[in-house]
């Protein structure tokens, strides 16, 4: 009897033993649930995220050590539905212009809330590459891969619709002009860049152009600005190129136009010349270089006459 007493306290034990691991492993799918329940940043409502998880949510996409400069966070519903993130950053990437080394960290896609990869270059031009961020998309397959997305309809419409709040994001910024100058040291090349290779959206990215120029003083200008300055009768607006500031505002070629009045654009990053052959015009005015072979200014004089005297 005590050995069969003894055989059943053996039983006993093995069953308690089974029911422990049972049990862990039951909790360990409950933490798994409880952590699929939290919803990501970018299906919240903008008006209930805070800066401060703006800020944190930027350093753990991008892996800045900065706060960004700004956000836009917007939902897009009709034909296709997608939600999106955007963040322009404080500064520069060293090396955003090394066109050897992959750029990462740009936007990161993700499909019903599945991550789906890092760094999706289709969906944003290459000009636009130091703008972070996340796209959440209803309509894209879970099974995309990359060599698929090229030719996807649905992320074209979905990158023309980035590049359109990319540039809603830059218009908020310039709206602060401490904050603008600081974007602009950062990224002129970059809405340079835009204006060479995004016929689209050409017009759109001119207005954020900003230079030195003969009357602007220390200030940078824009060509909307420039226009409103112009003298009576000046149809073009004039430019100068060079390597530096210092090397054109001591150019013979001004002397002319300064003692007539008129402003003399300096553009002296080595893309704004690329820039300026497919930007043409502003505002149906004609961008004119001063060092151009047969410019005539004195018909500016000639129609400012007229006008004065037709008075």
């Amino acid at each position: 009897k005590k050995e069969g007493e003894e055989g059943d306290v053996k039983v006993e034990d093995v069953k308690e033993e089974k029911a422990k691991k049972t049990k862990k492993i039951k909790e360990v799918t409950h933490e798994w649930e409880q952590l699929n329940t939290q919803k990501p940043l970018w299906m919240r409502k903008s008006e209930d995220v805070t800066h401060e998880e703006y800020a944190s949510f930027y350093k753990s996409v991008t892996n800045d050590w900065e706060d960004h400069l700004s956000v836009k966070h917007f939902s897009v519903e009709g034909q296709l539905e997608f939600r999106s993130v955007l963040f322009t950053p404080k500064r520069a990437a060293f090396d955003m212009f090394e066109s050897s080394k992959k750029k990462a960290n740009s936007i990161k896609l993700y499909v019903r809330r599945v991550f789906i990869m890092d760094n999706c270059e289709d969906l944003m031009p290459e000009y636009l590459s130091f703008v972070k961020g996340v796209v959440d998309s209803e309509d894209l397959p879970l099974n995309i891969s990359r060599e698929s997305l090229q030719h996807n309809k649905i992320l074209k419409v979905i990158r023309k619709n980035l590049v359109k709040r990319c540039l809603e994001m830059f218009n908020e910024i310039a709206e602060n002009k401490e904050d603008f100058a600081k974007f602009y040291e950062n990224f002129a090349k970059n809405l340079k860049l835009g204006i060479h290779e995004d016929a689209t959206n050409r017009n759109k990215l001119a207005e954020l152009l900003r230079y030195h120029s003969t009357k602007s003083g220390e200030e940078i200008t824009s060509l909307k600005e420039y226009v409103s300055r112009m003298a009576e009768g000046q149809k073009d607006i004039y430019y100068i190129t060079g390597e530096s500031r210092r090397a054109v505002e001591n150019a013979p070629f001004l002397e002319k136009l300064k003692a007539r009045g008129l402003e003399v654009l300096f553009m002296v990053d080595p893309i704004d010349e690329y820039a300026v052959q497919q930007l043409k015009e502003y505002d149906g005015k004609k961008l004119v270089s001063v060092t151009k072979e047969g410019l005539d200014i004195d018909v500016v004089d000639e129609e400012a006459k007229a006008k004065t005297e037709g008075l």
